[in-house]
């Protein structure tokens, strides 16, 4: 008999089936043929005894058969004996089989096992190598490229000196350059802002400021983020002047009170007085005044000379005194009104000087001059032009052109213009040669209402630069929606060096007056709706509350000195757990990876860089024109420009990471690095759970692994905390769990300060989403990362019947939204969301606990101006098995129509776009040579 180890090493050298086939052969086969030879031995017998028998005689016959049939017997029983032996050995080898088969099994399971482990081991090796590369390339380029920015020195001055400035004869004669202290503002200072308060600055010659402009600017400069009760660090100190309650104060006693205020410092560097218009009665104070090196901020220059690019002219303040002001606006659509055109004024002639009694006289001493001196009704008596139509003898001045055009307008088109030249039994409102104001603001409104355009006509007088009246036509164009027109170059807008008022404001030379109405048909639907929205914008911006008046004219002061604003604020993430508190860890193994596909290389963890266009001038003039807030300083956009490629290559190469070093690549090497053309980058998950721990875990589980991931946070809207036995997984990145202060859907956008990247990934604890998806999902935001990009896709539908939107969420072939429940966003948005996006769509979304998702999509399509982005075939997701799902409540779709159509009045138009198509990898379905991967296998 062989050794047991001999044995053993045959069967190793041998496969199961042939194993299987010599036991068969040695159990089954062997007793077969025993059988066969034993039948045959029986046989023999019976053959003999019959030759036997024919030669017995009778007697013996008897005896023989008895023992015959006793051998017969015994030999039966033999055979049974036998029987039951070969059974006995048949169900043991039987058994011996099944034990074979399920070794064979359990070794078959084992290899699999093996081979599986194989394949991670493969995968996280290369992924290790990726990873090395990356962090050698890494440390080499940050030798390399190390920035060595240091802080501007502080310029020196000496605050001794007091240098009086005689009044300015010229508007050129005071500049920036030669008038305000810049060693007083670095540009590292922070722009902070001493306010003479009038409660604690007040003396017998103060001037009494109405009280609605009192207690509105004190309110906002008390909540302006610049302010500081320290005056020896103050970059800029603000005086309030008016409205003042009594009529205007004579030279001395003005001068008198700035020369009182105890930081005047001799001539009033850097100081800005503010003169805030509330009413008709508001007029320029500082008439002859000297005001040596002071800023002026008000709405109407007549006599004191405009300096320009230092002197600042504001808007009347004509609304609240702070807050949300859009339910003040009528909505944009539809683009052409009833009328084309609009004017209702009464021309006020320098003759009639008791027509100007809405604007207070200076007495004796008033002397309306222009920049060269000349008494300003000389040369209104003196200005004149031919009119060159038929019929019309001599010369006619500019105001009479314009009183004969405006009343053969008035004639010939009742049907598409309203020209009214009168105020009838009423006082126009305004000054000499200017045309004045008719009629209560009630009524204006009526007329702007149905106006698509409506005229400004300004004032022929080259030497008023800006006029209460012209102010509050303008104010009132933009915000009942009528195109404003301006007659007359001259004039000078509202902030106009940081407004381009060319996108909302049309402008024409006076001797094209006849010629409006062919100007203003040739403008498209497109065009009118383009200066409408752009209109209601600076409206709302700048224009619509007090607060939003000082905000913009020490925004607009802070960049002519080249300050950047202050930083945005983040939100705290204080954590659920207590600072004793040990989470417990899930132990073992976690998940399975779903596949065993490279996608990225698994980097450390690093942050986005912030702040990188603090002083970039342009762009910091360029927010002032587009939606979102200029106000605040953020520590990236998704607007920032990028490189042409060839730089990367040459001398700009920190950060980027190209596909094959640059040559490209199909699977293999993309899969090495992310290319595209901005900078490495990593995402942050944001992931809202609320009462659905067992569900939560599951999905934190299914994130271990995911490249290019920096964090994770959950936004825990219980107000109960996790149990203490919950176990929580090792996911390889950090697992920050944040306690919010209440139950709001909007939680899920705040930009908390653990968010350090600039790409989010907000995505439900429900939402499933393989990794290849996730990876393919950020890879695409990057190169669109203005805009949503996700994979739930939904769309807003117009509803014929009720002339309202509807929220949709069938199957299209056009889609507008992108679920936030798995989409992609820039941290940018989570600040306007929170912030700037006005307070009464944060509180319906609380209303219903619903439509965080849509109002996301509303502020960022109204921002961009864009649809969003949608990736892959995914249209929903789908979780039987967890519960409390929103989205299951009836009345869950009608809160969703209701929404939609609240945030349109709040915008005053759907934002919305549509899209038709969306966005699957390069080489999808693509035939490849078999040397080449694709950039996903499954995508």
């Amino acid at each position: 008999m062989a050794p047991p180890k001999a044995c053993w090493c045959w069967c190793q050298r041998h496969s199961p089936v042939k194993l299987v086939l010599v036991v068969l052969t040695t159990f089954i086969i062997l007793p077969l043929i025993t059988h066969y030879y034993l039948s045959n031995i029986g046989t023999d017998c019976a053959t003999a005894d019959q030759e036997s028998h024919i030669s017995r005689n009778k007697l013996d016959y008897d005896g023989d058969e008895e023992k015959r049939m006793a051998d017969y017997k015994n030999h039966i029983e033999e055979l049974r004996a036998i029987k039951a032996s070969i059974g006995n050995e048949l169900r043991e080898l039987e058994n011996k089989r099944q034990s074979l088969q399920t070794e064979i099994a359990g070794y078959s399971t084992h290899i699999d096992t093996l081979k599986s482990r194989y394949n991670s081991l493969k995968k996280e090796l290369s992924q290790v190598k990726l990873t090395l590369d990356q962090l050698k390339f890494e440390k080499e380029e940050t030798i390399a490229f190390v920035p060595s920015i240091k802080a501007p020195q502080r310029i020196i001055f000496d605050a001794s000196v007091s240098e009086t400035v005689p009044p300015t004869s010229s508007p050129r004669r005071c500049m920036m350059e030669s008038c305000f202290d810049f060693s007083r503002c670095s540009l590292v200072s922070g722009f902070p802002v001493f306010f003479y308060d009038p409660e604690d600055y007040e003396s017998p010659d103060s001037l009494p400021v109405e009280e609605f402009v009192l207690t509105s600017v004190v309110s906002s400069l008390s909540q302006n983020m610049y302010l500081t009760d320290d005056p020896s660090s103050a970059c800029v100190f603000v005086v309030l002047m008016g409205e003042a309650k009594l009529g205007p104060v004579y030279k001395g006693k003005m001068e008198n009170i700035l020369h009182e205020l105890p930081h005047w410092n001799g001539d009033g560097r850097n100081h800005l007085l503010l003169n805030l218009a509330r009413t008709n009665k508001n007029t320029d104070y500082f008439v002859n005044v000297n005001t040596g090196r002071a800023v002026i901020a008000q709405s109407s220059f007549l006599s004191t000379p405009f300096r320009n690019n230092f002197d600042v002219i504001i808007p009347p303040s004509l609304g609240h005194a702070s807050g949300d002001v859009w339910f003040q606006l009528p909505p944009l659509s539809p683009a052409r009104r009833k009328y084309l055109v609009s004017f209702w004024g009464e021309y006020i002639p320098s003759s009639q000087s008791s027509r100007q009694t809405d604007f207070q006289q200076f007495g004796d001493s008033y002397d309306a001059r222009d920049q060269h001196g000349r008494n300003l009704k000389q040369v209104q008596e003196s200005q004149g032009f031919v009119n060159s139509r038929p019929g019309a003898q001599g010369y006619l001045s500019f105001e009479s052109a314009i009183v004969m055009w405006l009343k053969e307008l008035q004639a010939k088109m009742t049907d598409i213009a309203v020209v009214d030249l009168s105020c009838g039994s009423g006082r126009p409102v305004g000054l000499e040669t200017e045309w004045g104001l008719c009629g209560e603001v009630e009524q204006r409104q009526n007329i702007l209402n149905q106006s698509t355009f409506t005229l400004l006509i300004f004032p022929l007088n080259d030497s008023l630069t800006s006029t209460h009246v012209f102010q509050t036509r303008l104010y009132e164009a933009l915000k009942y929606g009528s195109v404003p027109v301006v007659l007359g170059f001259h004039r000078r807008l509202p902030f106009d060096e940081i407004v381009n008022w060319d996108k909302a404001v049309l402008t024409l030379p006076l001797p094209r007056v006849t010629e409006i109405p062919f100007f203003l048909r040739t403008f498209s639907d497109n065009d009118i709706l383009n200066l409408r929205h752009q209109g209601r914008f600076l409206w709302e911006m700048y224009f619509g509350s007090t607060q939003r008046i000082v905000d913009t004219t020490l925004a607009l002061v802070r960049t002519r000195l080249q300050i950047p604003a202050l930083p945005s604020r983040d939100e705290p993430a204080v954590s659920v757990f207590n600072a004793t508190f040990l989470p417990l860890k899930i132990e073992g193994p976690g998940p399975e990876p779903e596949s065993d596909e490279v996608l990225g290389p698994i980097e450390p963890r690093f942050p986005s860089e912030k702040f990188r266009r603090n002083y970039t001038h342009s762009w910091i003039v360029e927010s002032f024109n587009k939606p979102g807030d200029p106000f605040s300083l953020y520590p990236y956009t998704p607007f920032e420009p990028v490189f042409p490629s060839e730089a990367k290559f040459l001398g700009s190469a920190y950060g980027f990471r190209p596909v094959g070093q640059g040559a490209g690549g199909a699977g293999k090497e993309f899969s090495e690095a992310l290319g595209g053309n901005v900078p490495r980058e990593q995402f942050t998950i944001v992931m809202l759970t609320y009462e659905r721990e067992t569900v939560l875990i599951q999905a934190l589980q299914r994130l271990k692994g995911i490249p290019f991931l920096n964090k994770v946070l959950v936004v825990w809207n219980n107000p109960m905390p996790p149990s203490t036995d919950l176990r929580w997984p090792d996911i390889s990145v950090p697992l920050e769990v944040l306690r919010t202060k209440s139950n709001s859907l909007n939680n899920r956008f705040l930009p908390y300060e653990a968010i350090e990247t600039e790409a989010v990934l907000s995505i439900d604890d429900d939402a499933h989403l393989r990794h290849d998806e996730i990876v393919f999902g950020f890879r695409v935001w990057r190169e669109e990362r203005d805009r949503v990009v996700g994979f739930p896709g939904r769309f807003h539908a117009w509803d014929v019947k009720h002339q309202s939107w509807l929220y949709n969420s069938n199957y299209s072939c056009e889609l507008s939204m992108v679920l936030t429940g798995a989409a992609f966003f820039h941290k940018y948005y989570a600040y306007l969301y929170s912030y700037v996006m006005p307070q009464a769509i944060r509180d319906k979304v609380d209303q219903y606990t619903n439509c965080e998702d849509i109002a996301m999509n509303f502020l960022v399509s109204h921002i961009t101006r864009k649809p969003p982005i949608k990736v892959t075939s995914r249209w929903t997701f789908r979780c039987p098995g967890c519960p409390n799902t929103l989205s299951s409540n009836d009345t869950h779709f009608e809160e969703r129509h209701q929404c939609m159509n609240f945030f349109v009045s709040v915008y005053g138009y759907m934002p919305l776009l549509f899209t038709q198509y969306r966005v699957d990898s390069v080489l999808f379905k693509t035939r490849l040579p078999h040397d080449k991967q694709k950039c996903f296998k499954y995508i």
